[in-house]
Formats: C-alpha cells, structure tokens, sequence
C-alpha cells in the first residue's frame, strides 16, 4: 500500500556549532563561502585567514563594498558589530566571494533569530543569485558572438 503523507515544509536552519559558532553556507557564480558567525564580537570580518580590508586590498572601493555588500545583513537587522564573521572562500572573484559572504551571513543570522527572516526576505538578502556565466557554443568566439560577416 502507498499512502501519501503530507509533511510540513522543510525550513533549514543553518547548523550551531558545540563552540557556539553559527555555521551557513552562501553561494555566488562560482563562488562558495562557509560561513562561522561568533558571538559576543566586535564585528570583525575574517576571509580565509586575513581581515576583509587585507584580503580584498586589491579593490579600490573596499571600505564602501565591505559595507554595502558583506555587512548588510546586519545594519537591516540591528546586529552591527555583535558578531564576529570568520570565512573560507573558494573560487570566482571578489564580487562573487563578497556577495557569497554576504548570503551566509544572512542564512546564519535566521539561527540567531527565525524572527528575522520577513525582514532579510524583504530586502533580498536570503535569495541566492542563480546567474551564472553561459557556456560557450561551437562555432562562436564567446557564448554568444559569433563571426564577423563580410559582405564583399
């Protein structure tokens, strides 16, 4: 016998850690992010190793997309400087990397408080970016331009 069972939907918490820490994961082009907020920090910002300012130091514009792009989840939600982010970054650029941290941080702050989830969803900070680069097809130079055309 087959019977059908209806179950709530899933809503996946990100994982807390034994330590404390908070563990999400955000993704961007080909960038994947593992994200570790701590709590009771004084909003530190980690990237593999090295402060965000030193990591990304071959940005000109880091001081502003530090706080446009990664710390955005927390100005919308009132949690600057409470929670320290320590992150591993691997593949794509830096925009894809910084918009990645910026996703784990989001999907980890819903840990702290589920409460939080209208005011993150409303702002576009829990929707992953599915774009990514198109292939390139035969018999064109890139994914979409082709030869030149001569008429004479």
């Amino acid at each position: 016998m087959n019977t059908q069972v209806e179950s709530a939907p899933k809503t996946r918490l990100p994982k807390i850690l034994p330590d404390g820490k908070i563990h999400a994961v955000g993704r961007r082009k080909e960038s994947v992010a593992r994200v570790f907020l701590k709590p009771n920090g004084d909003g530190k910002v980690i990237v593999n190793g090295k402060p965000a300012e030193v990591y990304f130091a071959a940005d000109p514009y880091i001081k502003d997309r530090l706080e446009q792009l990664i710390k955005r989840p927390f100005y919308v939600t009132n949690t600057v400087n409470r929670y320290d982010v320590i992150a591993n970054c691997r593949g794509g650029g830096f925009t894809g990397q910084m918009e990645a941290i910026r996703l784990g941080i989001a999907r980890a702050l819903l840990a702290v408080n589920p409460d939080y989830r209208p005011i993150l969803r409303n702002e576009g900070l829990l929707t992953r970016d599915p774009r990514m680069v198109e292939r390139k097809k035969y018999g064109f130079h890139k994914a979409r331009r082709g030869q030149q055309f001569s008429k004479r």
